[in-house]
């Protein structure tokens, strides 16, 4: 591929910095993943190759590199370049604020507006955060959501749930990295269908919503993650309607439904017009969730 034979001129973090710019800027790379422009991207991937801390690039711009990281660097970069993978599954993490993920190809990138809720312990909405003692991941994918939530709600037993077996393994290896097995069951299961007789104080989910035109225009980025945990029926919401009809069964009394749908409030809105939705704010994106109670879904689903 043109200029990557030619780096033997690249001898400091600055230099490649530049170059991996350059060539993310060249080969027009999406970035949604984690970071949102080539700068950022490059630097990410540079200082975690070179094990530096990720929050401190300036003091190692112009330090040089031996022989065998500059190969390292070059190798990540020309991978991002020619695979078109999304950064974190070249690195294996992804970050929800301050906490890490483990995540590869058999899970989607962690990226949910439902994490910052839960740095709250989704107040005002949860009042007593010691008083939720059962919650459900509903898709939990890496699982970042069910340990999220378990730190969020100390008392609580967790129910993490997904079809995938694949993306269960991964969720698994998460779990164990925060110690936290004896609070958090992973259950294979399409939606509710494993779940019958449980109930839980508190329902978060971030199911597949991409309408199926979105899909088939997705960039390669995305593509590269599993089909399964993005596309959900010609508008998006098939997965989104089988919660809406199931979930009052399994919430107690008071209980809260939290569900992210992206970009489709005005359809899901349409279709369900008797609904009382709760369109919930956050830093990272305004109204690409909603929130019902137990009561709220006793109007029609």
């Amino acid at each position: 591929m043109k200029h990557f034979d030619d780096t033997d001129s690249l001898i400091t973090v600055r230099d490649w910095l530049r170059f991996a710019v350059s060539r993310f800027t060249e080969a027009k790379l999406f970035f949604g993943h984690g970071s949102d422009n080539a700068f950022d991207e490059a630097a990410y991937l540079i200082l975690h190759t070179l094990h530096l801390p990720l929050e401190r690039l300036e003091p190692f711009l112009d330090a040089s590199l031996v022989h065998g990281e500059a190969e390292e660097v070059q190798a990540v970069i020309e991978r991002r370049v020619r695979e078109r993978l999304p950064a974190a599954y070249l690195t294996h993490e992804a970050w929800l604020g301050e906490h890490r993920f483990y995540v590869d190809e058999r899970v989607i990138v962690p990226r949910s507006f439902i994490a910052e809720l839960l740095q709250d312990q989704l107040a005002p909405w949860v009042e007593n955060p010691d008083a939720v003692t059962r919650a459900l991941d509903l898709c939990t994918g890496s699982g970042c959501l069910a340990i999220l939530a378990a730190l969020a709600f100390p008392n609580a037993e967790i129910d993490a749930a997904d079809l995938s077996r694949d993306a269960l393994d991964v969720a698994a290896r998460n779990v164990d990295d925060y110690a936290l097995k004896e609070r958090i069951e992973l259950i294979e299961s399409d939606l509710f269908a494993a779940l019958k007789g449980r109930r839980y104080d508190v329902i978060l989910s971030n199911p597949p919503y991409v309408n199926a035109e979105s899909v088939a225009a997705l960039p390669p980025e995305y593509q590269a993650e599993p089909a399964l945990a993005l596309g959900s029926g010609k508008d998006g919401l098939d997965a989104t309607r089988q919660i809406l009809a199931q979930a009052k069964s399994h919430l107690n009394p008071g209980g809260l439904l939290v569900v992210e749908i992206g970009h489709n409030r005005d359809v899901l809105e349409a279709a369900y017009p008797d609904l009382p939705f709760t369109w919930l704010d956050t830093e990272g994106g305004d109204q690409f969730m909603f929130m019902l109670r137990r009561e709220d879904l006793a109007v029609r689903t």
